[in-house]
């Protein structure tokens, strides 16, 4: 792994640089390609003093100047400091349309109050007052790792062909942990960058906001499993925003379309008897949920019972007090 300001070649012209984040995830890996004159960064790190610190360093070591910003979707670890590429270098920032509209949507919430329909979302997922009024608090939250973006980008899409120095590399479009994640593939040196649509060791968050209460994304997480495990043949190198790099994409794909069947399996087997969201966590869960991962893990399991509902194996119905319970249809 990359020692902190410092960069490992891990493919001719690819650099793999690792920023800390102040997370439970405490690390996102970056990438810094040659690109003629210049270099394309992709990814970008929280907007912290601790990730431009980092920046600062190995583009000064490396004599790097960055003409180009690539964002593989809008979470605050990838897209948190491409605005301020944008203000210091003038870089312009290439990403989906669906992910820079949704993350300036998301920006817009900072110093906000919480929405009355996303309390009404977590009551009805089972929160108890404590858990509603850190909702609360948190609400707006979002904005606080994201640098203030550019107010023009250039769009991603899937199938897109883009020149970076003397490779080319093609936009592969998935859905769910993000709504539209370009990954960058060069089937010429097989490599590939996957943001977090391909990681070793964990599962990225799969989740239903109050913004869309119905939504099924779990669906369009297995199905871009399935796509990627189609078409990336398995001697590729992944190049993830989290943990290594590895070979055996389609093993990896598998992996986490059988974790997930596996989960809802469990869920099916739960609600036997009528169940909250909340209550669902031991059949999806290994690791202990606390306050600071109970609005994630709730959102999770809100996405598996979606799906089942979807499959027209469970039944949700909402009591007289605003809570919604899940059983096996």
């Amino acid at each position: 792994k990359p020692e902190p300001g410092k960069a490992i070649e891990v493919a001719p012209g690819v650099h793999w640089i690792r920023l800390p984040l102040p997370f439970q995830l405490n690390h996102i890996n970056v990438w810094l390609v040659e690109d003629g004159e210049g270099w394309t960064v992709v990814d970008t790190g929280v907007a912290s003093s601790a990730c431009k610190d980092v920046w600062r360093q190995v583009l000064s070591e490396k004599n790097a100047k960055p003409t180009r910003v690539i964002v593989t979707h809008l979470h605050p670890d990838h897209v948190g400091l491409a605005g301020w590429f944008a203000k210091k270098f003038a870089t312009p920032l290439h990403m989906s349309r669906t992910d820079y509209l949704l993350c300036r949507t998301l920006v817009m919430d900072t110093g906000q109050p919480a929405p009355e329909d996303g309390v009404l979302f977590y009551k009805a997922a089972g929160f108890h007052d404590a858990a509603l009024e850190d909702y609360k608090k948190r609400f707006g939250g979002f904005g606080m790792g994201v640098h203030s973006l550019p107010q023009s980008f250039h769009r991603l899409v899937d199938g897109q062909e883009i020149k970076i120095g003397k490779l080319t590399w093609r936009v592969v479009v998935g859905r769910g942990h993000a709504p539209e994640h370009a990954c960058l593939w060069c089937p010429e040196k097989k490599l590939m960058i996957s943001g977090d649509q391909i990681l070793p060791r964990i599962s990225s968050n799969v989740s239903v906001f109050p913004t869309e209460p119905e939504a099924n994304p779990l669906q369009d997480w297995l199905d871009s499993c399935a796509m990627l495990r189609n078409l990336i043949p398995d001697d590729t190198l992944i190049l993830p925003a989290h943990n290594e790099p590895f070979y055996g994409v389609k093993t990896r794909m598998t992996q986490l379309i059988d974790d997930h069947e596996e989960g809802m399996a469990k869920l099916l087997d739960l609600c036997t008897s009528p169940k909250r969201a909340v209550d669902t966590f031991p059949a999806l869960f290994r690791t202990k949920i606390t306050s600071g991962n109970y609005g994630m893990a709730t959102g999770e399991s809100l996405a598996h019972l979606n799906c089942l509902i979807a499959r027209g194996k469970i039944k949700r119905t909402r009591d007289a007090d605003g809570v919604d319970w899940y059983q096996r249809a």
